[in-house]
């Protein structure tokens, strides 16, 4: 019987969309500056890194910043505290997790996310209902590392098989059915998710 549901948090209860924190932090920047950005910033060793608790996210600005131009240092920060504005939640999540609550599940995260998370944490519309949380840079693990999930079940006192994980990266998925959970690929698709969720026999307010 599932008594659990853990959330990820990127691109399930909120956007994590790197267009947007380009046209918002990079906007004046030429085409081969924001190319040049994107590969730096978000496609760096440093940026997983920063998932794994190795560098604090001023340690990851400092580190990028040192192989760019100066006039590019400032739209690096801004990518980098990319919370730094308006949080974007996936519509309709905030309401289903209430609704999870209301029907006596327990509520959790684990997530991929920097030390900087609890900057943000309690503006993403839905937090309140969490019993829980399990944030990769506080842990030393990174989704899909099975450790990770060893730790998110141990910390929140849960057993695998009473859990299912939803998560928009698949890899991260196939982690978590690997060591007994269930889960659910997110597909920005919150009426898909009930309907997943309702073949699993978890109980929604009609």
């Amino acid at each position: 019987m599932i008594r659990n549901i853990i959330f990820d948090m990127g691109n399930v209860l909120l956007r994590f969309d790197r267009g947007i924190f380009m046209n918002r932090h990079a906007a004046d920047c030429t085409p081969e500056e924001r190319t040049l950005l994107l590969r730096e910033v978000f496609l760096s060793a440093e940026w997983i890194m920063q998932d794994r608790g190795t560098h604090t996210p001023s340690e990851t600005v400092e580190i990028i910043c040192e192989r760019l131009p100066e006039k590019l240092h400032k739209t690096v920060e801004g990518l980098v505290n990319w919370y730094v504005g308006d949080i974007m939640p996936v519509d309709g999540m905030a309401e289903l997790i209430g609704e999870l609550k209301q029907k006596g599940y327990k509520i959790y995260l684990l997530s991929n996310a920097a030390k900087d998370f609890p900057n943000y944490w309690n503006r993403i519309p839905g937090h309140e209902y969490f019993d829980d949380l399990c944030v990769s840079a506080f842990h030393g693990f990174i989704k899909p590392q099975p450790e990770i999930y060893r730790c998110a079940l141990e910390k929140f006192g849960v057993l695998a098989e009473e859990c299912v994980f939803i998560d928009d990266v698949p890899a991260n998925i196939e982690a978590a059915l690997n060591i007994g959970m269930k889960g659910i690929v997110f597909h920005d698709d919150v009426k898909e998710l009930r309907r997943k969720l309702a073949q699993m026999d978890i109980k929604l307010p009609q």
